[in-house]
């Protein structure tokens, strides 16, 4: 009884901690690089695309269960090569250079987009 009160405890805690999780909230911190960051990075490029080749992309969300070590240089954003056989267009936000760690040494990020709607 007392383990299923614990576990039922422990699960709500958890739905509350999901719940307030938002890409907004999700920021760099000394080891890890926020989707947030990410995003804006991504959508940099995109408005930089969009005046550049008079085109009307919108940035969307990076996935959220991507975990990756902080960037030591700045991020640099191109669009993803068809070669990687992506489906759908995307942005890949790369980090040339993470902050030593033992995971990894550089990453990359898909950032899917999509055609914005023309208003009539």
């Amino acid at each position: 009884m007392l383990r299923s009160i614990f576990f039922a405890a422990t699960l709500s805690g958890c739905v509350a901690c999901l719940a307030s999780w938002s890409i907004e909230t999700d920021r760099s911190t000394p080891e890890k690089h926020g989707l947030f960051e990410i995003r804006e990075e991504a959508r940099r490029f995109i408005e930089q695309e969009n005046a550049r080749k008079h085109q009307q992309w919108d940035a969307l969300e990076p996935n959220a269960k991507v975990l990756v070590p902080r960037c030591a240089v700045p991020l640099q954003a191109q669009w993803t090569p068809k070669s990687l056989g992506r489906s759908q267009p995307s942005v890949m936000v790369i980090c040339p250079a993470a902050v030593p760690n033992t995971v990894m040494n550089h990453w990359d990020v898909h950032v899917p987009v999509e055609r914005k709607l023309r208003r009539p």
